[in-house]
């Protein structure tokens, strides 16, 4: 079965979005902020081993919008973008409410929700993972 053509336009409006989201924080979190600020960050954070994993989550975010964006392995990339979401709900958005201006959930929580869809629906017509299976 077909889905109509509207389906696939707007997985790939997502996948854009998305993909842009992620390469900006990848981006910040390397060369914006720099890496020696986020590290101080994820230290405050309690994250553990805080400079390896700045380097893990931005170059994830970078490399794996830049694939959201191709449409290119675009469910595996989904999963591997949720887990990185709930690893950053976890250590620094729960417990803080809903709203970003007080670090809450709510960005995290719509991210994970637009990569939900991704990895449940491919990533369209409109993709390098189409290119490639046809």
């Amino acid at each position: 079965m077909d889905r109509p053509a509207v389906f696939d336009g707007a997985l790939l409006v997502l996948r854009l979005i998305l993909g842009v989201i992620f390469i900006a924080h990848g981006w910040d979190k390397i060369f914006i902020t720099g890496v020696d600020a986020t590290t101080g960050y994820f230290v405050s954070a309690g994250i553990p081993q805080a400079e390896m994993t700045v380097w893990l989550v931005a170059i994830t975010e970078l490399v794996g919008g830049a694939l959201l964006i191709l449409g290119l392995l675009a469910p595996v990339v989904a999963v591997v973008l949720v887990v990185t979401m709930l690893g950053a709900l976890w250590a620094v958005h729960l417990g803080n409410g809903l709203f970003v201006r007080d670090d809450g959930a709510e960005l995290v929580l719509s991210l994970i929700g637009g990569l939900i869809i991704v990895w449940a629906f491919g990533a369209g017509r409109a993709s390098l993972d189409r290119m490639f299976t046809r």
